[in-house]
């Protein structure tokens, strides 16, 4: 499982950890800054995952959406005839939720409802009354949300290895 995300110093970060029945455990970080992007690189950093894992440990990666991400995943699957790469669904969802969000008429129901939020939080009186009325129940509050994630499974849970962290 690698979760890539993008620091404030614009570095694209690269959390790598391997997913079992028994749990999930840290393998490494890596700086991707300067191959993220680039096909070649992205499949060298999966297929040396692969390999330091153990090939025989490893059923599946599910992979972000990008192509650069596809394109690695299908030279990966090539190379390694056993590994399965699919897209992530939850990744999937996150992007057509995006997309329908977009939608004027959802969107404005969306606004509407940060505004009804907003007034309610910032007038103690109207928050009162809302929790006396709801069982002391919150509302939903908006927050911006990100999602990147490729997962790596083990085909018996076990992985031999010590990692350090």
């Amino acid at each position: 499982m690698s979760d890539a995300w993008t620091d404030r110093k614009q570095r694209c970060l690269i959390n790598s950890l391997v997913s079992s029945p028994i749990g999930k455990m840290f393998v490494k970080s890596i700086d991707g800054s300067n191959f993220v992007k680039t096909v070649k690189k992205l499949f060298q950093m999966f297929d040396s995952l692969v390999e330091e894992i153990g090939e025989e440990n490893v059923v599946q990666v599910i992979r972000d959406n990008g192509s650069n991400f596809v394109l690695a995943g299908k030279l990966l699957e090539e190379k390694r005839l056993n590994l399965y790469w699919t897209p992530c669904a939850a990744h999937c969802i996150d992007l057509m939720l995006e997309d329908i969000g977009k939608l004027s008429l959802i969107k404005q129901t969306i606004q509407r409802g940060i505004s009804l939020v907003g007034f309610t939080y910032s007038h103690s009186s109207t928050l009162s009354l809302l929790r006396q009325f709801t069982n002391k129940r919150e509302l939903v509050r908006h927050v911006v949300t990100l999602f990147i994630i490729t997962k790596v499974a083990s085909r018996e849970g076990k992985f031999e290895k010590d990692v350090n962290f």
